[in-house]
């Protein structure tokens, strides 16, 4: 089992992520069409062509489930009882298909669970860079995480 238990964070540790992930163009037209997007920015080519950006940006949503997936096996694989939600989702650069991305992950908080003992509430902070070190997208994500059994 990859994932940590909630007893062995702490504020401040950190993650960097070995999973490094290049977009493909498939990524971004599955993704997209999958969840019936049918965004130019992300499906049109040529209409993107002539905006400030040149060519087609990938899907947001896309980024930010990539961002959590790769965290997943260093911090909550195993070890995690519910995701409970994500708050600050912020994109401040687009990605592109051919980015490769990279993932860091920190502890911002923890609490123990008021109606779980064996539990406790964790707030990571997770932040997406792409092959240039810029800052790509980042979240805060509020998870109920197992604490070592007895």
């Amino acid at each position: 089992m990859p994932g940590v238990w909630f007893d062995e964070l702490a504020v401040g540790q950190r993650f960097e992520h070995p999973i490094r992930r290049t977009v493909t163009e498939t990524d971004n037209v599955l993704f997209t069409t999958m969840t019936h997007n049918p965004a130019q920015l992300h499906l049109d080519e040529e209409y993107m062509a002539g905006s400030e950006y040149g060519t087609r940006i990938v899907n947001s949503c896309f980024t930010l489930g990539l961002m959590v997936g790769i965290s997943v096996n260093d911090t909550t694989l195993g070890t995690a009882v519910a995701n409970l939600g994500w708050d600050e989702v912020r994109f401040p650069k687009p990605v592109f298909v051919g980015d490769t991305l990279h993932i860091v992950t920190e502890v911002l908080e923890l609490r123990a669970s008021k109606s779980r003992p064996d539990a406790g509430i964790v707030t990571f902070l997770h932040q997406a860079f792409n092959q240039r070190g810029e800052l790509v997208a980042s979240c805060k994500r509020s998870g109920l995480q197992r604490k070592r059994p007895a």
